[in-house]
């Protein structure tokens, strides 16, 4: 008798689906609402990771969707636990990752009451899913996740929430059985399209290409670096997308985002060509609509995305493309060669600019700490394929100028700019990628906002490195309340516990580094400990950014006043 003529709870169902759609790992807090499928899995193969707190183990099947391109999957109980979860989801949506997150739910018979813990989650995440929906007949489960599976993605990638109502769960039901989850639905670019593309390339004379948005592939990757090659294209990534591109290539001319190389952002408003592949040309991207203003451009531009609803939205292309990346960069790569020599000055020029911006030697800031040297040197120091992962602080600026992404998926950071992802990424990424080293950065306000996730590491044996860059407060915001009101400090001091203490309280080995040149040994120690491991680095709190100190802000800012 196949599984489809056999009787099942609801919750076995859905773990059944979810081993025929090629699912290996769930991320979760557990909850009362889904008992029927923390059942199920215990026989299941899927492996289940439990997180400290729902944000966490969000954020774990984001950084799970980013490194497979498969949705990476959640589960979190009703009320609190969705709302915990949020943060994870609008990451996915803001990052374009493909993400199913299951809520548990109350039971069909107490909705519309305010039930304990009830919300409705369609209301609740309509804005940032592609789709929310409840499933209330158990032998609909096999339908509901095929969708969801498709929806996430197909197109542009991004999270879809199913709710769970607890009953549904215990539903015993015969359900039919659906053809697993292969391959997403992505558009193809049209021949009339790859005519227009070679039209455009054949007019520009300093031609410029920025390559972001999710739906990337090895081979999508491998295609748009010849296409770069065939045409002698300058390469950009846009914000926390710098994997796209080998950084060592001599077309990458950086990352196009916070804190951009003041020369690449002259260099892109000289273009007369900007290619933008999967990217939005949203604020981080543009400079706050400053360096690329809305809606029409001075230099023409060919917009290449998944998404049909994406284009013309902010930006009036000269070609909107509705393309999948693989598709796209097959195709571009076999495009012939125009003003290929007429580009070797420009491109030249593009790589000098970046190698001058990526060199921390001339950089010197306040303090003990030289936050530059210890980038230059785990960049000579990690393997090619090693992983970084950060959240949101002045501490990333370091790790994004500094550091060269080598390979596809080596960079795991959230481009909506959420706080406290590292440490939950570097989960879920070392879980999916055990032979490869993984780096956790964090500062000691982001770090504090999911640093509890060592317990998780430290009880599924995953042994990434956190370095906690401490300056004894909220960075950035501080950058920003000196900048606006010089002087006035106001809630962004921090009081923090000794990091090292309770790193090795969950189990973890620990080193604290208060001089540069303690550094790499405190690191090369952690990687031969064979634990989860972190290091807190203490730098000067003027340390502020590798251009600027915060009493110079400060001076500035009241001088304008």
């Amino acid at each position: 008798m196949s599984a489809a003529n056999t009787p099942r709870s609801g919750g076995r169902i859905l773990v059944d689906e979810l081993v025929r759609h090629g699912v290996d790992t769930a991320y979760c807090v557990p909850g009362e609402s889904y008992l029927a499928v923390l059942d199920a899995l215990h026989d299941a193969t899927v492996r289940v990771i439990t997180a400290r707190q729902e944000g966490g183990a969000a954020f774990m099947a984001e950084a799970h969707g980013k490194m497979t391109g498969r949705p990476g999957i959640c589960f979190v109980t009703r009320g609190p636990g969705a709302t915990n979860a949020s943060i994870g989801v609008h990451t996915a949506f803001q990052d374009s990752t493909p993400m199913i997150l299951f809520v548990g739910q109350v039971a069909r018979d107490q909705m519309e009451r305010e039930a304990f813990q009830e919300i409705d989650y369609r209301r609740m995440y309509g804005e940032m899913t592609k789709w929310v929906a409840q499933i209330d007949d158990a032998r609909r489960i096999p339908e509901f996740v095929s969708r969801a599976f498709h929806t996430a993605t197909a197109g542009r990638p991004g999270p879809v929430v199913l709710a769970l109502p607890e009953d549904m769960l215990r539903d015993v039901v015969e359900a039919p059985e659906v053809a697993p989850f292969r391959t997403p639905v992505q558009p193809h670019i049209s021949s009339a399209d790859l005519m227009d593309l070679r039209d455009e390339l054949s007019h520009a004379k300093r031609p410029f290409m920025i390559l972001g948005g999710g739906g990337w592939t090895p081979k999508a990757v491998k295609d748009i670096q010849q296409f770069a090659e065939r045409q002698n294209l300058p390469v950009g990534c846009s914000f926390r997308t710098q994997h796209l591109f080998d950084n060592d290539h001599p077309l990458y001319a950086g990352d196009v985002g916070i804190g951009i190389n003041p020369a690449l952002a002259e260099r892109i408003k000289a273009s007369d060509l900007l290619i933008v592949v999967g990217a939005r040309l949203g604020e981080m991207t543009t400079g706050g609509y400053e360096m690329l203003k809305p809606p029409k451009l001075p230099q023409h531009l060919v917009h290449v995305h998944p998404g049909a609803e994406e284009l013309g939205r902010v930006f009036q292309p000269d070609l909107a493309i509705n393309c999948g990346m693989e598709s796209f960069a097959h195709a571009a790569s076999s495009v012939k060669p125009v003003n290929y020599a007429a580009r070797e000055d420009w491109a030249k020029a593009a790589r000098a600019d970046y190698e001058a911006w990526n060199d921390p030697a001339p950089v010197t800031t306040p303090g003990a700490v030289q936050m530059g040297t210890i980038m230059a040197w785990l960049r000579g120091h990690l393997p090619k394929d090693a992983v970084m992962c950060n959240g949101a602080g002045n501490y990333s600026v370091w790790v994004h100028r500094f550091h060269r992404y080598r390979g596809f998926r080596t960079q795991a950071a959230p481009t909506n700019g959420t706080m406290g992802y590292g440490v939950p990424a570097a989960v879920a990424v070392k879980a999916a990628n055990p032979e490869r080293t993984v780096v956790a950065f964090a500062g000691d306000g982001c770090f504090q906002m999911n640093g509890q996730e060592l317990g998780t590491a430290v009880q599924f044996g995953l042994p990434f490195i956190t370095i906690v860059v401490n300056n004894g407060m909220y960075g950035t915001i501080r950058m920003h309340q000196e900048r606006a009101y010089p002087g006035r400090i106001s809630a962004t001091d921090l009081v923090n516990p000794d990091f090292v203490m309770l790193a090795k309280a969950y189990g973890c080995h620990a080193e604290l580094v208060e001089k540069t040149e303690d550094f790499a040994p405190a690191f090369e120690r952690a990687e031969a400990s064979g634990k989860p491991a972190l290091i807190e680095v203490r730098i000067d709190p003027e340390a502020i950014t590798p251009r600027e100190t915060l009493s110079g802000i400060r001076e500035k800012a009241s001088a304008k006043a």
